[in-house]
């Protein structure tokens, strides 16, 4: 079994929680953070951007990955969310055990 952690920004905390509400009550993802006061300094449509974002870090396992892209595509505010996945490769066996048993659509 494969886990990753997931980034994804948003540009507040109330879309952040409307979207991590959704993936985890979809069983997409186990847990997720949310971080505010996160600075963004990105190139957009021609121009340097320099914006206040919500960051949430998001753990899954890793054949969820596909899901909770489209998913997330399907309800952010953004024409182009960033949504970037890191494999874990090590954690608390403990841990990821749950981070499985709660993404398990058997449940």
């Amino acid at each position: 079994m494969e886990f990753m952690v997931v980034f994804i920004t948003a540009p507040n905390e109330e879309e952040a929680v409307k979207i991590s509400k959704t993936l985890v009550e979809e069983k997409l993802a186990g847990c997720i953070n949310i971080v505010k006061n996160v600075r963004s300094i990105y190139f957009w449509q021609g121009k340097i951007e320099d914006d206040a974002e919500v960051l949430m870090i998001v753990k899954t396992r890793s054949e969820l990955f596909s899901k909770l892209e489209e998913k997330v595509k399907e309800i952010h505010s953004y024409t182009v969310p960033e949504i970037i996945g890191i494999k874990i490769k090590k954690g608390s066996e403990s841990y990821l055990r749950w981070l499985h048993e709660v993404t398990n659509e058997r449940q």
